[in-house]
């Protein structure tokens, strides 16, 4: 259940990010770097999302069934 749950925040500040960086690339349109550094957030996230996913399947956190998220 533990790990549904770190998922599930993950996707969310993933998706909050890529919402941050349009809005910052609306508001500076393209002359600052609240944009770049919003995506790059964006990339360490998803990266440290799929490290974790693999390193739980790796120890047994995840079954081989997967998470069943929507079961």
């Amino acid at each position: 259940m533990f790990i549904k749950i770190v998922v599930i925040v993950m996707l969310v500040l993933i998706l909050a990010s890529l919402f941050s960086a349009l809005v910052f690339m609306y508001k500076d349109k393209g002359r600052g770097n609240r944009t770049a550094r919003a995506l790059t957030w964006r990339i360490g996230l998803s990266i440290t999302l799929f490290v974790l996913l693999m390193a739980s399947f790796y120890f047994g956190l995840i079954p081989r069934q997967g998470l069943g998220l929507f079961r």
